[in-house]
């Protein structure tokens, strides 16, 4: 079975204050799930049509886990914190073999 990714990109931070508190909720919703983040925070430098926005990879052990993270209560509960304190594209993505 392969790892699966999930990736959000910030298009836009609306309200840090709703961002901080969800980053200290949604850490351990994450990690119950197997999550490892292995990307948090701006790129370093963007090619071709990079847009400059904050970037997170969570790793997990398979889709079914990143979903199961995802649509868990405390994960829930993490984004009816965060509200509309950011605006974000959000996809999880099976890994190659």
């Amino acid at each position: 079975m392969a790892n699966a990714y999930w990736i959000a990109f910030y298009k836009s931070i609306n309200k840090p204050d709703q961002l901080a508190a969800y980053a200290k909720l949604a850490p351990a919703a994450i990690q119950a799930h197997g999550g490892k983040f292995l990307v948090r925070g701006m790129p370093s430098k963007t090619y071709e049509l990079g847009v400059n926005q904050r970037v997170v990879v969570i790793e997990f052990p398979s889709v079914e886990n990143a979903v199961a993270a995802h649509d868990s209560p405390a994960y829930q509960a993490a984004l009816k914190v965060l509200g509309d304190g950011v605006e974000r594209d959000m996809r999880i993505v099976e890994g190659v073999a």
